[in-house]
């Protein structure tokens, strides 16, 4: 069993940025997640998109916010257990002990988790059910894999606007098919997309997959018009993922839905066990990125006084450091 002062399951951006702070603090850190590189949902699922609500950056693609906390953090060299699940907690003479999948077990002084959503499987595009060839994705690590095709992105939300953003400079032609005539998406990143040459079908499904080994066409089926058959070289089946806390519904914490619910100091109803992130919930609660930011940083000086309670609340600023 090895010693720790934080452990922080999960290596997304609220994740890295606790994984900062924390160092800042003087606190020794292992970063956990069951994903074998840092970035968590967004390296897995958009490293290529831009990002445009985090503050500082009138946008940023995934991979490179990634690569500047990952930077950030290692100034302090915290552990990353990468490829690894987080699975039992029990504690030890009052403080936590996270057992995991590979057989460690860490005693800390403190656990924060910024675990995302959980683990995150796909919603299946229905028509691709019996389609057994390939093209059929739903997310695109490298844009330039896209280039010069014809793509289908099928969905209404956040996703599928930022996909179609992000592929229409590079693909041949780019169509967004969706069942309802209202999107979920934002307002401007809708109007954005609108006002480039993708075409937008609304009230309407994808009902079948062309193709021998890969996608060459689909069908689409809109409300009041007869199937029209399209060229496809890809899909981007943008229809959301379903979440999974795995191993955290047998801890104890007080859930709401798939959400951990804490305090204003991000603590859980569990001693020692903070959390921060899209994880989180309490009254009022926004899931962005920049609000992980500042979570993670609450849970961290809350953390920093249940491990030393000799230590202040509020350490100073980091720009008074020498």
């Amino acid at each position: 069993m090895r010693e720790v002062d934080v452990a922080i399951i999960g290596a997304g951006p609220t994740g890295l940025f606790a994984a900062y702070y924390a160092g800042f603090r003087g606190l020794s850190v292992a970063v956990i997640d069951v994903l074998p590189e840092p970035g968590g949902q967004v390296t897995a699922m958009y490293p290529e998109k831009m990002i445009y609500d985090v503050a500082g950056f009138p946008s940023i693609k995934g991979r490179d916010l990634v690569a500047n906390l990952v930077s950030q953090a290692a100034t302090f060299g915290p552990e990353y257990l990468l490829g690894v699940r987080a699975e039992k907690l029990s504690y030890l003479d009052g403080k936590p002990v996270l057992s995991l999948a590979n057989g460690d077990m860490l005693r800390c002084g403190a656990i924060i988790v910024t675990a995302g959503l959980g683990s995150f499987t796909p919603r299946p595009l229905p028509a691709a059910e019996n389609f057994v060839g390939g093209g059929i994705v739903f997310f695109v690590p490298h844009l330039a894999d896209l280039a010069g095709q014809d793509v289908l992105i099928v969905g209404g939300g956040d996703s599928a606007f930022d996909w179609s953003l992000a592929l229409q400079p590079l693909a041949r032609s780019v169509t967004l098919v969706h069942r309802r005539e209202k999107f979920r998406a934002h307002a401007a990143t809708v109007d954005r997309v609108r006002d480039l040459p993708v075409r937008i079908i609304v009230n309407a499904e994808v009902t079948k997959l062309h193709g021998d080994g890969a996608v060459t066409g689909a069908d689409i089926a809109a409300k009041g018009a007869e199937v029209e058959s399209i060229p496809v070289d890809t899909v981007v089946a943008a229809l959301g993922f379903t979440a999974d806390l795995g191993p955290l519904t047998e801890w104890g914490l007080a859930l709401d839905k798939r959400h951990i619910l804490v305090d204003s100091t991000m603590v859980t109803n569990l001693p020692r066990i903070f959390s921060a992130g899209d994880i989180t919930e309490y009254p009022g609660k926004v899931r962005l990125i920049a609000t992980g930011f500042g979570e993670a940083a609450t849970a961290v000086n809350n953390a920093a006084v249940v491990i030393n309670p000799a230590a202040h609340l509020f350490p100073g600023h980091s720009s008074d450091a020498g």
